[in-house]
């Protein structure tokens, strides 16, 4: 099978990025690729205790403030 006009555009593209661009895309096709092959379906109750034991965690101060995430967010462009 050949490459698709959208394949080709988004090689062109592609060509283009540095490789920290690269991997971060790479990473964010593979989350998407492994989130088609799960299934993610759970039931209310899965849920319900989900957001019920986040809740406990901010609780206990297991979070981060905007301006942490920010920061931290900023690593990750700067590789460290």
């Amino acid at each position: 099978m050949g490459a698709t006009p959208l394949d080709n555009e988004f090689m062109q593209y592609w060509s283009k990025l540095s490789k920290v661009e690269k991997e971060s895309l790479l990473s964010v096709a593979k989350h998407y690729a492994e989130l088609k092959e799960s299934n993610n379906d759970i039931t209310i109750e899965q849920y319900n205790r989900e957001i019920a034991e986040a809740m406990e965690r901010m609780d206990k101060g297991e979070f981060h403030t905007h301006d942490q995430a920010v920061q931290i967010s900023k690593s990750w462009l700067n590789g460290k």
